[in-house]
């Protein structure tokens, strides 16, 4: 006989936990109130701008001082009762900048322009072709001549200040242009860095110009130097920036009042007999607009920096 359908004593009902057996926790996932996390997020971002333009102020500080001394009188300068800005603002400062005949001011921007461009044009030639050989030309001695190139880094300019100049002395150099770029032409860190850029290059591209008959030359003006603008601008405005603040080496070797650069022309405001601090300010504030200008001009290629593939987007 079939035995009655009926419930089983050992199934479990609803509700019913089998002993030994743990039903897994669901945690509980909070949602949080827009209403609470918007205002958090308005507080964060007031702080973030708070502190934004406090730092923007603080780094202004310094261009603020030079338009207000530079604008401003003697009495104005050295009294000592601080004014935001004087009471009357001296354009004709600037007139007397460049009529002073005791510095040649024009002459030397003129020379810091023409020194700063060349160094650089130079530097990043000399620097671009090494770090390619360097990364992408296979011979047995790369890597000692890259350690070389390396060493150099550690040497002191002072070391070799002295043997540069004897060597530039015995050319006939001293006062002319030749004498101020050609030392400083090769830099071991451009060099360095562009050989780092370099072994990330996409060799698919140069693999592409082989196959339509270039060689290393062709293949790193036409498809190597166009692919690379950003890490040229980087190096590029480095190598300017330290060409146009160079005092030491101009100041030596430029012993013509025709050679005098922007720093050497700075440098005679402030004498052991006089000290002419209104022009002083001007010459100084003039002298960082090239550098403002090349910043404005690159700095979406130095924000990118060494970041790109070496591919455009």
């Amino acid at each position: 006989m079939r035995k009655p359908l009926g419930r089983d004593p050992h199934a479990r009902g609803p509700g019913v936990r089998a002993r030994g057996v743990r039903e897994p926790r669901v945690r509980e996932q909070r949602v949080r109130d827009p209403l609470v996390r918007e205002p958090l997020v308005r507080v964060g971002r007031a702080l973030r701008l708070v502190l934004l333009i406090a730092l923007a102020l603080l780094f202004l500080i310094p261009f603020y001082l030079l338009v207000r001394n530079g604008l401003s009188r003697e009495e104005d300068i050295t009294s000592a009762e601080w004014t935001f800005f004087p009471s009357e603002l001296r354009w004709s400062n600037i007139g007397e900048l460049f009529d002073d005949p005791n510095v040649p001011m024009a002459h030397a921007l003129l020379n810091s322009s023409l020194i700063a461009v060349a160094t650089t044009l130079g530097t990043l030639l000399l620097a671009s072709l090494a770090g390619y050989g360097l990364a992408r030309i296979p011979y047995r001695y790369a890597n000692v001549v890259f350690y070389w190139i390396l060493g150099t880094l550690m040497v002191p300019a002072a070391v070799t200040f002295v043997p540069t100049f004897v060597l530039v002395s015995s050319l006939g150099w001293v006062s002319t242009l030749r004498g101020l770029v050609v030392p400083t032409l090769f830099s071991a860190f451009a060099a360095f860095v562009f050989r780092q850029y370099f072994l990330g290059f996409p060799r698919e591209l140069e693999d592409a110009a082989r196959v339509d008959g270039l060689g290393y030359w062709r293949t790193y003006w036409r498809v190597v130097v166009p692919n690379s603008r950003p890490v040229f601008a980087a190096v590029g405005t480095i190598v300017f920036i330290g060409a146009w603040n160079s005092f030491l080496w101009p100041l030596v070797i430029g012993q013509d009042r025709e050679a005098w650069t922007v720093q050497v022309a700075l440098s005679t405001f402030t004498t052991a007999q006089t000290v002419n601090i209104h022009e002083l300010f001007v010459a100084a504030a003039v002298s960082i607009l090239p550098l403002l200008v090349v910043f404005l001009f690159l700095q979406r290629y130095i924000v990118a920096g060494v970041e790109r593939s070496g591919i455009d987007d």
